[in-house]
C-alpha cells in the first residue's frame, strides 16, 4: 500500500511550520529527493511540457511541506487550465520519494449558444469575445464574456441588462456554452436638472452635454441614454464651458444619477460658479526677436477682454493644430526650434487675472542632414525634390508639415505612415537632422472589365502606371517587372463592341525639365464608331455595317505650373486640344446634321487654382480646393465673311429647289466648332470629430458662343443626372452626377439636348473604416442639388432639383477608387416616355469618379 501525504496535509503542515517558524519534529516535516516525476490526468497537455513549467526534476530536494511545493500548487493554479490540483509525495526509501500530481482539466467549448440577441448580433458578439471552438472555458473568461457583453449594452444605454451563463456537457472533454443576454429596456434621461447656476441658465448648460441628452420626440442622430464614462466627459465639458465664459473658479460640486417612479433616469448636477473674471496685463518678457507688441497681436487678448481659460492657452501653444496660429508656432515656424514658452498666472486682482508670457528664444536652428528610408521603388531624387526640409535652410515646423502633405500627395506611400523623425538635435549648433520614413504602396492600377448593353458585349481593358520611368524603357536591367520609380504617369486604355473601338495613350512628368514643379502631360486618343441598320425594329435586333463609320482624333498637350504669390498652394495649368471629326456615310445626326463631312474643336484651356486639401489624397481631412477654369476656341466667325444670319438665303446653300440645303449649312457652321466654356468650383473639408470630416462643395459652368447668329454649339454641353462618367460621347459633352436621379435625366425638360448653364451644391459626411494602404473604406452620407438650364436667362441658382442618400468607397491601390451610392431625389422629372415623376430611389456604382 502506497504511504501518501495529501495535498491538505501538506497545506496544513505548510502554515503550521510559517506560524511557528520552526520545524515539525518526528514525520511531519521531511526532506525529500525526488526521485521521479508523475504527472497524472492530463489530455490536452503534454506531462513533460508541465514537468518543465513547475521548475522541479530528478535530484531536486524538496522540504515537505516547504515554499517549492506550495510554489508548484500556486503556478498551476494561476494558469486557470485546471480545475482541481493535488500533490503528494510517495516515499520510496529514506529521505526519497516520486512527487506525483494529480491534474482535472479545464473542459473546452464545442459550441457557443446566444440568446436574446439578434442574429447579426449574436456573430457580432462572438467575434468581439473571441469565442472559438477548442477554448478553454476558465473562471476568468466568464467573468470577461459577463462584464464585456454588460458593458456593450451600457453604450446603448441598457443599464439593467443581465447575463447569464450555463455549461451543458457535451462529451468528456467538452461544454456547450449557453449565453442567455436578457437587455432590458433602454433607459432614457427623463430630466437634468442642474442647480446653483446663476448667471448662465440651464438651457445653456445642458447644452455643453455632448453625450448625455435629455429624451425628446424629436431626437434621432443622438438619442437619450445614460453612459458613465461619457457623462464624466460632459460634465469636464461643463467646467471648461464656464471657463471659456469668465468663470474660472467654476466646478461641478456634486452629480447624482437615480431612478424615477417611472424607471426613467433622473440625473442631479450642482455647480458652483463663483466670480466673473477679466484679463488684466500681459506682460511679454524674454522676446528679441520679435516685439512685444507683435507678439500680443497674435494672442488677439486685450485688457478687459473677459477671462477664456481655453483661448488663451490655445493662443500660446494648441497640440491639437499643428498648423495653428500661435505665439509658439511663431517661433516654430521662424527657425527657433529650441523656444519655449511658458505663460504665468502672474496675480489675481479682484476680478483680474494678471499674466506673464515667458519667452525663451534659444538660438534659431537649420536643418543640417535630411535623410529619407523605406523607399524600395521611388528613387531617391523624386522624394528628395518634394521635400521642404532642405540642408542648410532655416528651420520651420510649417515645413515639415508641409513636406508630409507633398509626399502624401504624390500617391506613391501610405499617406498614414509618413514620418519625420528629429535627430541629433544640437542647440550649441543649431542644428537638426530630420529622418523621413515612407512606406510604399501599390502605385499601379489595372482595369478589366466585360459587360452587355443589352445588345453587344463590351469589353474594357487598362493599365495606369503611377510611379512610371520613361527613360529606363530601354534598360532591360530596370524591368522588376516594368521601369518603374521616376514619378511619371503611363495610361493604356482599349475598349472594345460590336459596335465601337476606343484607344487612348497619356502620359506625364510632374518634374518637366528637372528643375522646377511644372508638370508637362500629353495625351491622344482614336475613337471609330460603327453604323447600324436596324433590320427588325420590333426586336431592336441590328446589324453592323462597317462601310458607316464616324472616327474622332484627338490629341492634347498640357503644361502645369506651381506658383508662388498669392502663396505656393496655387498653381496655373494650360493645354491645347484639337478634336477631329471624320464622318463617312454615318447617317445625319443630331450633333452635326450631316452625314459625311469633317468638324474640328480646337481649344485653349487654362485652369487658375489652389489646392490646399490634404493630407492624404484618398481621405483629405482638412484644406480647400478652388479652381476657375476658362476653355475656348478661335473666333472663326469673326474672320468669315458669311452671314449666319442670313445663310440659309445665301444661294451658295440652296438646294435645286431653292430650299436650304441644311447638310451644307451645318457642314460649313460645325467645320471649326467655336465656343467659350467657364466654370468655377471650390471644395471645403472640415474636420469635425475625431476622423469624421465635411466636405462641402459649389460649381458652376457656363457655355456661351462669340456670334449670336451662330449660336452655341451642340457641342461641350452639360448633362446633369446620375452618375455616368464624362467621355466616350460623341460631342464631348460634360456629364454633372447628380445622386437620386437616372444619367443625364434633368436635360429631358429641353429634348435630352444639353444644358448651356449649371450650378451645383453638396455636402457629403464620412467617417473612415479603415485608411490602409492595401484598403482604404470609409462610409458617407449626402445631401446635395442641382439644375442646368439650356439658356443663361431662365437661370435660377436657388431652383435645384434636390437628393439626399448614403454609400460607401473603397479605394485599391490595383483598381482606384470603387464604390456604391444609394440616393434619393426628392423632384419631379421626366421620366423616358416624358412624364413627370418623382426620382425616388436610385443605385449608382463609382469607379474612379470624384463626386
Amino acid at each position: 500500500m502506497r504511504n501518501k501525504l495529501s495535498l491538505f496535509s501538506l497545506l496544513s503542515l505548510f502554515f503550521l511550520g510559517s506560524i511557528y517558524s520552526q520545524k515539525v519534529p518526528g514525520g511531519d516535516y521531511q526532506i525529500y529527493q525526488i526521485e521521479d516525476i508523475k504527472i497524472n490526468g492530463l489530455k490536452q497537455f503534454n506531462p513533460e511540457t508541465v514537468k518543465a513549467f513547475i521548475g522541479l526534476d530528478k535530484g531536486d530536494v524538496i522540504e515537505v511541506p516547504g515554499e517549492k511545493t506550495a510554489d508548484v500548487i500556486n503556478k498551476l493554479w494561476d494558469l486557470e487550465y485546471f480545475s482541481d490540483v493535488d500533490l503528494y509525495i510517495i516515499p520510496t526509501g529514506e529521505n526519497k520519494g516520486i512527487l506525483e500530481i494529480d491534474l482535472k482539466e479545464l473542459p473546452k467549448i464545442s459550441d457557443v449558444i446566444i440568446t436574446g440577441l439578434s442574429k447579426s448580433k449574436r456573430k457580432e458578439l462572438k467575434k468581439d469575445l473571441i469565442l472559438r471552438k477548442n477554448t478553454i472555458l476558465t473562471e476568468n473568461l466568464k467573468a470577461r464574456i459577463q462584464e464585456d457583453i454588460k458593458t456593450k449594452l451600457l453604450k446603448k444605454g441598457f443599464l439593467k441588462a443581465n447575463v447569464q451563463l450555463k455549461t451543458v456537457k457535451d462529451s468528456i472533454d467538452y461544454v456547450k456554452l449557453y449565453i442567455d443576454v436578457d437587455k432590458g429596456y433602454r433607459v432614457k434621461i427623463k430630466k437634468i436638472n442642474i442647480t446653483g447656476n446663476k448667471d448662465i441658465s440651464a438651457r445653456k448648460l445642458k447644452k455643453q452635454f455632448k453625450h448625455t441628452k435629455e429624451e425628446r420626440f424629436y431626437r434621432f442622430w443622438k438619442r437619450s441614454k445614460y453612459i458613465p464614462d461619457d457623462f464624466k466627459e460632459d460634465l469636464v465639458k461643463l467646467e471648461t464651458y464656464y471657463k471659456e465664459k469668465g468663470y474660472r473658479n467654476a466646478r461641478v460640486l456634486s452629480d447624482t444619477v437615480y431612478f424615477g417612479p417611472d424607471q426613467k433616469l433622473r440625473i442631479d448636477v450642482k455647480v458652483e460658479e463663483g466670480p466673473k473674471y477679466y484679463f488684466g496685463n500681459i506682460d511679454v518678457v524674454g522676446n528679441q526677436h520679435y516685439t512685444t507688441r507683435f507678439i500680443k497681436k497674435i494672442l488677439g487678448i486685450k485688457k478687459g477682454d473677459v477671462y477664456n481659460g481655453s483661448l488663451i492657452s490655445k493662443r500660446v501653444d494648441d497640440p491639437t493644430k499643428p498648423d495653428a496660429e500661435s505665439v509658439a508656432n511663431l517661433y516654430q515656424n521662424n527657425g527657433y526650434l529650441f523656444s519655449r514658452i511658458n505663460l504665468v498666472e502672474k496675480g489675481v486682482r479682484k476680478d483680474t487675472i494678471d499674466y506673464e508670457l515667458r519667452i525663451y528664444e534659444g538660438k534659431p536652428a537649420k536643418f543640417n542632414n535630411i535623410t529619407v528610408n523605406g523607399n524600395l521603388k521611388t528613387n531617391d531624387r523624386v522624394i528628395y525634390r518634394e521635400l521642404r526640409t532642405i540642408p542648410g535652410a532655416t528651420y520651420s515646423k510649417q515645413n515639415i508639415i508641409r513636406t508630409i502633405r507633398e509626399l502624401a500627395q504624390m500617391g506613391f506611400f501610405d499617406a498614414e505612415k509618413i514620418t519625420p523623425d528629429l535627430k541629433n538635435i544640437d542647440s550649441n549648433a543649431g542644428t537638426v537632422d530630420v529622418d523621413w520614413h515612407v512606406e510604399e504602396s501599390g502605385s499601379s492600377q489595372i482595369q478589366l472589365q466585360g459587360g452587355y448593353d443589352g445588345r453587344y458585349f463590351i469589353g474594357t481593358l487598362g493599365l495606369t502606371l503611377n510611379n512610371f520611368s520613361i527613360q529606363n524603357i530601354f534598360n532591360g536591367k530596370e524591368y522588376k517587372p516594368l521601369p518603374m520609380g521616376d514619378g511619371q504617369k503611363l495610361s493604356l486604355n482599349l475598349q472594345v463592341s460590336q459596335q465601337y473601338e476606343t484607344y487612348s495613350l497619356s502620359f506625364s512628368e510632374p518634374w518637366f525639365g528637372g528643375k522646377k514643379p511644372q508638370a508637362f502631360s500629353v495625351s491622344t486618343y482614336y475613337s471609330t464608331y460603327y453604323g447600324v441598320d436596324y433590320t427588325d425594329y420590333t426586336t431592336q435586333y441590328a446589324e453592323i455595317d462597317r462601310d458607316k463609320k464616324f472616327i474622332i482624333t484627338g490629341l492634347t498637350v498640357g503644361l502645369s505650373k506651381k506658383l508662388q504669390w498669392p502663396d505656393d498652394y496655387f498653381f496655373v495649368s494650360q493645354s491645347v486640344s484639337l478634336n477631329h471629326y471624320n464622318i463617312k456615310n454615318y447617317g445625319s445626326i443630331a450633333t452635326f446634321g450631316f452625314d459625311t463631312g469633317t468638324s474640328n474643336n480646337f481649344s485653349y484651356n487654362i485652369v487658375f487654382g489652389r489646392n490646399s486639401s490634404g493630407p492624404n489624397p484618398i481621405y483629405p481631412t482638412v484644406g480647400s480646393d478652388f479652381n476657375l477654369t476658362l476653355k475656348l476656341t478661335p473666333p472663326y466667325s469673326l474672320f468669315s465673311r458669311l452671314d449666319y444670319a442670313t445663310i440659309e438665303q445665301n444661294p451658295d446653300y440652296l438646294n435645286e429647289d431653292g430650299t436650304p440645303d441644311y447638310e451644307e449649312i451645318n457642314r460649313q457652321r460645325y467645320k471649326y466648332i467655336e465656343y467659350y466654356k467657364v466654370k468655377m468650383s471650390g471644395t471645403w473639408y472640415t474636420s469635425l470629430y475625431k476622423k469624421m470630416v465635411l466636405r462641402s462643395k459649389g460649381e458652376f459652368g457656363y457655355l456661351g458662343a462669340y456670334n449670336s447668329d451662330l449660336g452655341t454649339p451642340p457641342f461641350e454641353r452639360f448633362y446633369v443626372g446620375g452618375t455616368l462618367p464624362t467621355g466616350g460621347n460623341l460631342d464631348s459633352r460634360e456629364t454633372i452626377p447628380l445622386r437620386g436621379y437616372l444619367d443625364q435625366s434633368l436635360n429631358r425638360d429641353f429634348g435630352n439636348g444639353g444644358g448651356t448653364v449649371y450650378n451645383k451644391f453638396s455636402m457629403e459626411l464620412r467617417y473612415p473604416i479603415t485608411l490602409k494602404p492595401q484598403a482604404s473604406i470609409y462610409l458617407l452620407a449626402f445631401a446635395e442639388g442641382a439644375n442646368t438650364y439650356d439658356n443663361i436667362k431662365y437661370f435660377n441658382p436657388f431652383s435645384l432639383k434636390k437628393s439626399a442618400g448614403a454609400g460607401i468607397r473603397i479605394f485599391m491601390s490595383a483598381f482606384g477608387l470603387l464604390g456604391i451610392d444609394f440616393g434619393y431625389g426628392f423632384d419631379r422629372v421626366p421620366d423616358a416616355t416624358g412624364v413627370p415623376q418623382v426620382s425616388g430611389w436610385q443605385t449608382h456604382f463609382i469607379m474612379n469618379q470624384r463626386l
